[in-house]
């Protein structure tokens, strides 16, 4: 990244879920590494995350890392007393839950867990943060989504709950983008495609991804600085084959 690029993002907060593995790791490196940016990385895994800021240490960004457990119950809370008094540029909501089943053997457990992670913590962070997303300029709400939760797209067994789930962020995107037009800040949905994570070789044993989440984490990187700029209220495919 040239000198311009990590000045466009320099000093600017973004809070990246799912932030320890896979896409989101990717995402957050990007933004630290590229973008200069101070990252807030939430994840599970507080092992994961000092690796990963140990590895970013030095670089033009700052990476802090938040260990929480999305699924808990003052998760939400936990975030947002992280970046307290902080403008905040723009959260991706990346973390995610995948269950594969045969159909009849779901269960309500299985779609409450789905659906809560889902589809429910990205509305619940983005309503806490709403204040903090609110300055000037507003920031950017990324919803990461999944082709498999996208109006017309090809769908597969196994994943009905986690696609039904992924279409219902799609559709809290449109209703955020409407709810939060006041204050200017900007909501977005990008539905992504096969890449290659732990994620898609649990719900695809064998296929090879066309796609690496380097490539896709630097992408949505940029997306996030910048794609409020052209887009709001939108759901876009992001996909080079099926699945």
């Amino acid at each position: 990244m040239d000198r311009e690029g990590r000045q466009h993002g320099a000093g600017k907060t973004v809070v990246v879920t799912g932030a320890s593995t896979g896409v989101g790791r990717a995402v957050a490196k990007s933004l630290v590494v590229d973008h200069g940016c101070r990252v807030v990385a939430v994840a599970r895994s507080a092992e994961k995350l000092a690796a990963l800021a140990d590895e970013l240490n030095g670089a033009s960004g700052h990476l802090q890392p938040l260990p929480v457990d999305l699924a808990a119950e003052d998760a939400v809370e936990r975030v947002a007393q992280a970046v307290e008094g902080s403008w905040v540029h723009g959260l991706v909501n990346n973390a995610g839950l995948l269950i594969k089943q045969d159909f009849g053997a779901w269960s309500a457990m299985d779609t409450r867990r789905l659906f809560h992670l889902n589809a429910a913590v990205p509305l619940l962070l983005t309503q806490a943060l709403a204040r903090q997303l609110g300055g000037e300029p507003p920031g950017h709400v990324l919803n990461i989504g999944s082709m498999g939760g996208f109006q017309g797209s090809v769908k597969f067994p196994g994943l009905a709950a986690y696609s039904a789930s992924k279409a219902a962020l799609a559709n809290l995107t449109e209703c955020m983008a409407e709810e939060l037009k006041d204050a200017g800040v900007r909501c977005n949905c990008v539905c992504l495609g096969a890449v290659d994570t732990a994620m898609l070789r649990t719900a695809f044993p064998g296929y090879t991804a066309p796609l690496g989440p380097v490539e896709v984490g630097a992408y949505l990187a940029r997306f996030v600085l910048d794609g409020h700029k052209f887009f709001n209220g939108k759901v876009l495919p992001f996909a080079v084959s099926t699945p």
